[in-house]
């Protein structure tokens, strides 16, 4: 095992133009907090930053942005729903692999992995891999869980699709090497401070009880 590092998970940047779902308006940051957490880990070593939910923002505000700086980032779409209004385009896609962005699978359309059955986890763990493996010509095997909910079955499911990596919402530090990885969300109201915590670590011990009971519930 590695020295620890930290994952970021952003979402959606500044004006939204859909409507968001109940809850997600507490992980929409403004540019100007993108900007200062970008500030903060560029040149830092031990962190990695993702994207979640496909948002159109992901294209139009982050990458440039993330190019700027010599950032790279690994981003999780959502392949049901490209093209809807908001979201990422299949050409936005295009665009992020291109620009050397990994592009990897949050799903086909944001549901609860816990709670389907095994026709939507067909769609949900291989057409969505298939979709986005023709947009950007590699092969999907990272994944990011939708609402970091799983347990068991659902970690079970992710092997069996031949996932090499699946990040979740659990927050706090994460072994580089490891195959499930804690992420830490960017949040509403987001500072300094903020950044300087989740940067350093937090409660360890908490949060890794939490994983645990999660990995084995179900």
């Amino acid at each position: 095992m590695g020295a620890s590092i930290v994952n970021l998970t952003v979402h959606g940047i500044g004006e939204t133009t859909r409507q968001l779902d109940p809850g997600e308006d507490a992980t929409w940051v403004s540019v100007a907090q993108f900007e200062q957490v970008l500030d903060a880990v560029a040149g830092r070593p031990g962190i990695r930053i993702t994207f979640d939910d496909g948002n159109a923002s992901d294209v139009e505000i982050a990458l440039p942005r993330l190019l700027e700086r010599g950032l790279t980032a690994e981003f999780f779409v959502l392949a049901g729903l490209l093209g809807k209004p908001g979201r990422l385009t299949r050409d936005g896609v295009r665009e992020l692999a291109k620009a050397g962005m990994p592009v990897g699978s949050h799903g086909w359309a944001h549901r609860d992995w816990r709670r389907i059955d095994e026709r939507a986890a067909v769609q949900e763990l291989a057409d969505a891999h298939r979709v986005i493996a023709d947009l950007t010509g590699q092969p999907v095997s990272r994944v990011a869980i939708p609402f970091g909910s799983y347990d068991r079955r659902v970690l079970r499911r992710l092997r069996h699709a031949g996932v090499t990596r699946a990040y979740t919402s659990d927050s706090g530090r994460a072994d580089p090497d490891a195959w499930l990885q804690a992420r830490n969300s960017l949040v509403h109201d987001l500072d300094a401070g903020w950044i300087e915590q989740v940067l350093n670590g937090g409660d360890r011990i908490m949060k890794l009880a939490a994983r645990v009971y999660k990995r084995f519930r179900g």
